[in-house]
């Protein structure tokens, strides 16, 4: 299992017309998948952008495939691409 962290930025005055194809592409992949989804934004804006991120925790592995096709039906318009972030647990000591 793993923790997938997406970011990328969205010019402001795109992301009140983005929030809603996001929102859906996240539920469907909860509804299809039965993942937990969560997205959150940098409180700041920089150069006319937001930054976003999707968290994906405790996902399978194959679901970055997933993932990735989702985003790719969903015609986001995103500025710059999509910067995808595996992160795994570190075992327990003993």
């Amino acid at each position: 299992m793993s923790d997938i962290y997406v970011y990328y930025r969205v010019r402001s005055e795109l992301a009140a017309l983005m929030l809603p194809h996001v929102r859906a592409m996240q539920e469907r992949l909860r509804e299809e998948y039965g993942v937990d989804t969560l997205l959150k934004r940098r409180p700041e804006e920089k150069d006319g952008a937001q930054t976003w991120l999707e968290i994906y925790p405790s996902v399978p592995d194959e679901f970055l495939g997933v993932l990735e096709q989702a985003a790719i039906d969903a015609h986001l318009p995103i500025d710059g691409g999509r910067h995808v972030e595996i992160f795994v647990d570190l075992p327990q000591c003993a």
